[in-house]
């Protein structure tokens, strides 16, 4: 935290924002020029704390993947790590941040939610929660799953076609670019009953909503390219959420809607006001 931890969150921001730059050219002033700036002082940044994570160790993730080792027992190079740093922040540590808010804004929306899942974490009787916690947190689960389908982090997710191939009478060709749209799956009446309204119930064994399509809820898409960091999403929320309902209860006004800007990541427009009392 801090003026160090202020210019890398605005270097990120500015990285993440050129994703959706229209004129690609480095001109000053431009997306693309900012975004670009950013991220070189991510790579400075980075860059010039391997040596030090190489020789201290330690299990963060920075740490970690400056460890490893590739297929032949390689190490990875200074620029590897540094990428693969880079690409941590977008993928697995603002995605998430957009999911946590998103889970505080429906349990401030749904207070009667918001005390089952207190009454769930006191009842583990802990000021610490493990790993082997995390399973009895079941209505907690229910809750984020169901957070992840009205608020997929993620609301377009962009593939490549491999090959020429036809969808309901359309015909996509070799290398097209296509999208799969969680934000549209996740609200098809198809599938799910009342999906404009927050039950995170639909998820239970007894309804099993979910399973009525293999793909109808894909937060973290599907098949061979489906995100790695699915579980450690959940053991993450399910932390916070530990923390936070023990000590905190959220309020919002009961006529607020959450707006939200879908690209490049979901993330509210207004900054969620919200009112957060100790307990």
């Amino acid at each position: 935290m801090g003026q160090e931890a202020d210019r890398v969150n605005r270097a990120f921001i500015a990285a993440v924002d050129a994703s959706l730059a229209v004129v690609r050219l480095p001109i000053p002033g431009t997306s693309w020029w900012r975004g670009l700036q950013g991220r070189r002082y991510l790579e400075r940044f980075m860059g010039g704390l391997v040596a030090e994570k190489r020789r201290a160790g330690g299990d963060d993730f920075f740490s970690q993947i400056c460890h490893a080792r590739g297929e032949n027992n390689e190490a990875l190079t200074d620029q590897e790590v540094v990428d693969h740093m880079i690409f941590l922040l977008f993928a697995a540590h603002d995605t998430t941040t957009s999911t946590l808010c998103s889970l505080v804004y429906r349990l401030a929306k749904h207070p009667h939610w918001q005390e089952t899942l207190r009454r769930e974490i006191q009842g583990l009787g802990k000021a610490e929660v493990s790993y082997d916690d995390l399973e009895a947190m079941e209505q907690t689960g229910l809750v984020f799953r169901e957070t992840l389908r009205m608020h997929p982090p993620l609301p377009t997710i962009p593939r490549r076609a491999i090959r020429e191939c036809e969808f309901q009478g359309f015909r996509i060709p070799r290398n097209a670019a296509v999208s799969v749209v969680p934000i549209h799956t996740h609200y098809m009446p198809e599938y799910w009953s009342n999906p404009h309204e927050f039950d995170p119930e639909r998820f239970s064994p007894e309804r099993a909503e979910h399973k009525r399509h293999f793909f109808q809820w894909a937060p973290f898409g599907g098949g061979q390219h489906k995100c790695l960091g699915l579980n450690f999403a959940e053991i993450q929320s399910k932390v916070f959420l530990f923390h936070l309902l023990r000590h905190y209860r959220v309020r919002i006004d009961p006529d607020y809607v959450m707006p939200t800007l879908v690209v490049p990541l979901a993330v509210p427009k207004d900054g969620f006001p919200c009112v957060i009392e100790r307990l």
